[in-house]
């Protein structure tokens, strides 16, 4: 009887596999009578992706069917071999493995990167977008990896998103989204100036860009916003001693923004609007439009702040 593998797919194992069973034609089982023709040999054509396993090990079951779907969505691009350690203990020795899930990449019959461990779905694409590059290219390259720089950002980590958005840039320089993207990286890591140099990258052609905009609007902010942190308190105070003081109010408002308070810079904005939208040649409402475009159309404090807005103006 054949034995299992996590993903419900047959492992390589002495006795005949089930002819009738689904399998990719990117993915297979191997061991050590076909290691050489599986990955040596095939590497020479495309990028080789061994996956070593084992059926006890939990975190395998995790990585590997994200593995398996990204290889497929690859196309033929690069292909994944699984090893079953516990089957093919020679050949975990051989490359030394200590620990699983053991990921190694093969080109040319040699292996030339890998990883340890599971890893988040968005790295894995990242991974095999890298090995698929040289064939892959051009725009819908691009956009794949802007996706998961995007994604690795938005869930925080911030070194992976800033990797991805080099990589587009190595292919395609000055690609606005992506200059944009990686200065996004260093605003969130506080460096206010290489996120400035970064901006100069953008190629001529995408200075008008809605990302690159957006981005030199939140670089904007954070060079007022850092001064005015540190008068928040005092700022605060007036405000509390006289409502009716519109400049205490909106500088209370650089206050909030400069310390990463930015629903409550909406708030005291749009007060100022209420009571005064001609205050200090609309400066609040101004204010207001540049905030809109450093978070973006889509971002849900825009959009409820634009109909705040909207609800006052049109009152």
């Amino acid at each position: 009887m054949a034995l299992i593998g996590p993903t419900g797919r047959p492992v390589a194992s002495p006795q005949p596999k089930d002819p009738n069973a689904p399998m990719s034609p990117h993915i297979k089982d191997s061991g050590l009578q076909t290691f050489a023709a599986d990955v040596l040999e095939a590497s020479r054509e495309v990028p080789v992706i061994v996956d070593f396993w084992a059926p006890w090990c939990g975190p395998c079951k995790q990585l590997g069917p994200v593995l398996e779907r990204v290889v497929n969505e690859a196309k033929g691009a690069v292909k994944l071999v699984k090893v079953n350690i516990d089957e093919n203990q020679e050949i975990a020795r051989q490359l030394r493995i200590q620990s699983i899930p053991a990921v190694f990449v093969f080109k040319n019959g040699q292996p030339v990167d890998g990883f340890m461990g599971a890893i988040p779905e968005s790295q894995v694409r990242q991974f095999v977008a890298s090995l698929t590059q040289g064939g892959h290219g051009g725009h819908d390259h691009a956009e794949e990896v802007l996706a998961i720089a995007q994604e690795a950002f938005d869930a925080g980590d911030v070194g992976q998103a800033a990797q991805a958005y080099a990589h587009v840039l190595q292919d395609e320089p000055g690609h606005p989204k992506a200059v944009a993207g990686l200065a996004r990286c260093y605003l969130k890591g506080g460096d206010l100036e290489r996120a400035k140099q970064t901006l100069r990258l953008v190629r001529p052609d995408g200075a008008n860009d809605e990302a690159i905009r957006a981005v030199e609007a939140e670089l904007k902010l954070r060079e007022q916003g850092a001064a005015a942190a540190a008068g928040l308190e005092a700022a605060k105070a007036k405000v509390e001693a006289d409502p009716k003081d519109h400049q205490a109010r909106f500088d209370y408002a650089l206050a909030l923004d400069g310390a990463d308070d930015r629903e409550g810079a909406l708030t005291q904005l749009l007060e100022i609007v209420k009571r005064d939208r001609k205050w200090n040649d609309e400066a609040a409402r101004r204010h207001l439009v540049t905030l809109f475009e450093a978070m973006g159309p889509t971002d849900p404090r825009t959009i409820d702040a634009r109909r705040r807005l909207s609800s006052i103006l049109f009152s």
